[in-house]
């Protein structure tokens, strides 16, 4: 039985159980425990508080160090993490610092942060002198001892022109947990977005499914996009061998820098928090599992504030996280949930906001009021937006003509990533981007008859497109059902229908799994994870066909229009057979 409170780290958001777990490994480096806090919360000032001094600078010779003519860049935020300080006339600042520390720089519209080879952007400075704790015995390495504060961390940026209208591709979860399944990830997501054109991307959460030794070929594979790449944890970021969220990022810091940060691009401010609240070990299991909850917690939240206390009211700000602020699988559950958005939400009210998180690989939107609740249809609310997952079902489903994974995800949506597009600074809109879909497809259409999943046992030949698709028999077209996903539909969207040039339909919403994906895993069920099942999908719209249609060939369109009124188009043809020249019995 699955604790419903929290999730340990191998198991799915569906409550599967824990899965095998790997052997432990050599061990991290030395420090000291704190009280439980958010994500991050080694970088809190506590025994051994003092200050850190810095500049923050033009490097106008790109030396990445301060020459004599690199002048000081005033009225720049950095912080350390929970506090925020501007830089002065001469671009200097000061700020609080402990024995845990990261200090980091918040980049301004119309300058660029500096990049190494992989296109990971270099904005922090982790100040820990004794490094991880050496009695974590971490699997993968954490901090080497950073020794005594410098007398100045100073922060280098270039110049950099950045217009209002831009757009970001935004991955979550592509968890390949082996080097076959980051293959994957390369030969689809990444291979989609290159050329894009985006300004930068970003991962949010679930960069790779524990293994994190292969965070360098990732990083490898995602730095030929060739644009900045931001990243935030997920749980399966995670040091689980550390006792509680202080130091369960301490191989991210290594790689990526601050776990949790901000910058601006075009005017946008771009809020990165890490919401992934560790608890330590799940009681009975070894070492490698872990229990964890949505939150975001005091440090974080007292960051954004002195953030957005910096930013004018109009500006818009997007937030990016792992665990959504809310989702349609189980509003209840802590593990799937973000327990203490309300108070998130009550910062961000009055802006125009945006949200978007993964973790659940479902595709949902949601409107929230400043209390953490679903507004009423039509009523205004924040924008929340679980993205679809990289790796769909977790890189489950049967091989396609390449060996690839078919991936669909359990709310039936195919595997793939979105592009958030800003306007004029202020407005913007989010598309889906499937990553193997060659037809770019937003919608699936379905014939849903007398067929049941647990048919495929004993019809091991038959084709999932002729289960849902035509021909129907006359006789059976009043007691079949038309039903479409939308794959990244949500309150806001409307889908109809028509049958030739017959009269427009509308569609109903409806919480129910995709047929489809719950036949192919019944099919293919020794193709797929062992936790994965279809689950109720938020974006799924049905209607019963007319009786009486005719024997014949008929054109069936859909229209659908999408979160931000936008208009798609699909349809397939309805083959509607008579009794005598059925060519056989339809299940």
């Amino acid at each position: 039985m699955v604790d419903r409170t929290t999730l340990t780290r191998r198991e799915t958001v569906a409550g599967a159980a824990a899965l095998a777990l790997l052997p432990q490994a050599a061990a991290g480096q030395g420090g000291a425990p704190a009280k439980g806090e958010a994500p991050g919360a080694g970088e809190a000032p506590g025994a051994g508080a003092g200050q850190v001094t810095g500049v923050v600078y033009e490097d106008r010779g790109g030396l990445g160090r301060r020459g004599p003519g690199d002048p000081g860049i005033p009225d720049v935020l950095v912080s350390n993490g929970r506090d925020v300080a501007r830089t002065d006339a001469d671009g200097r600042y000061t700020l609080p610092v402990g024995d845990e520390t990261v200090i980091f720089v918040i980049k301004p519209t119309g300058y660029a942060l500096p990049r190494d080879a992989d296109n990971i952007p270099r904005f922090s400075y982790i100040h820990q002198p004794a490094g991880s704790p050496a009695g974590l015995n971490l699997r993968y390495a954490g901090l080497a001892p950073t020794g005594p504060l410098p007398a100045s961390v100073d922060f280098g940026l270039t110049r950099s022109e950045e217009r209002g209208d831009f757009e970001v591709i935004l991955f979550t979860d592509p968890q390949p947990e082996s080097h076959a399944e980051l293959g994957f990830v390369r030969d689809t997501a990444v291979t989609r977005a290159l050329g894009l054109g985006a300004a930068f991307g970003m991962t949010t959460g679930d960069v790779l499914f524990d293994d994190l030794s292969l965070y360098p070929r990732q990083n490898r594979i995602i730095g030929r996009v060739g644009i900045p790449w931001f990243h935030i944890g997920g749980n399966h970021d995670l040091n689980f061998e550390a006792p509680d969220a202080r130091h369960s990022r301490e191989t991210f810091k290594r790689i990526y820098g601050a776990p949790s940060y901000a910058f601006h691009y075009g005017g946008v401010l771009f809020l990165m928090l890490d919401n992934v609240h560790y608890l330590g070990a799940a009681t009975g299991t070894p070492a490698r599992g872990g229990r964890y909850e949505g939150r975001i917690g005091e440090r974080q939240l007292a960051f954004v504030e002195a953030v957005l206390r910096e930013t004018p009211r109009d500006r818009l700000v997007v937030v990016a996280m792992h665990v959504p602020l809310l989702t349609d699988l189980d509003p209840d559950s802590p593990g799937i949930n973000t327990v203490d958005r309300e108070a998130l939400l009550r910062l961000l009210a009055g802006r125009p906001s945006l949200s978007v998180a993964g973790h659940t690989h479902t595709t949902e939107h949601h409107y929230l009021d400043a209390s953490g609740r679903r507004v009423a249809e039509g009523a205004e609310g924040h924008h929340h937006h679980v993205l679809t997952a990289v790796s769909g079902s977790w890189w489950s489903g049967p091989p396609d003509r390449r060996g690839i994974a078919t991936a669909d995800s359990r709310d039936g949506t195919p595997h793939g990533f979105h592009v958030l597009s800003i306007k004029g600074a202020a407005t913007y809109t989010t598309r889906y981007v499937p990553a193997s879909d060659d037809a770019g497809r937003q919608m699936r259409i379905l014939l849903e008859s007398q067929f049941r999943t647990e048919d495929l046992a004993r019809l091991p030949d038959t084709r999932l497109a002729d289960l849902f698709g035509s021909p129907v028999p006359a006789e059976s077209v009043g007691g079949t059902d038309l039903v479409v996903n939308l794959f990244d539909g949500g309150p806001r969207s409307r889908v109809r229908y028509r049958i030739g040039d017959g009269p427009w339909q509308a569609m109903a919403r409806v919480r129910r799994p995709d047929p489809f994906v719950a036949a192919l895993y019944a099919r293919f069920a020794a193709t797929k994870k062992s936790w994965v099942k279809a689950e109720p999908s938020s974006h799924i719209w049905t209607a019963r066909l007319p009786a009486g249609v005719a024997p014949g060939c008929h054109r069936l369109s859909v229209e659908a229009t999408d979160e931000y009124g936008r208009l798609h188009r699909d349809g397939i043809v309805l083959e509607v057979l008579g009794g005598e020249s059925a060519p056989g019995r339809r299940i």
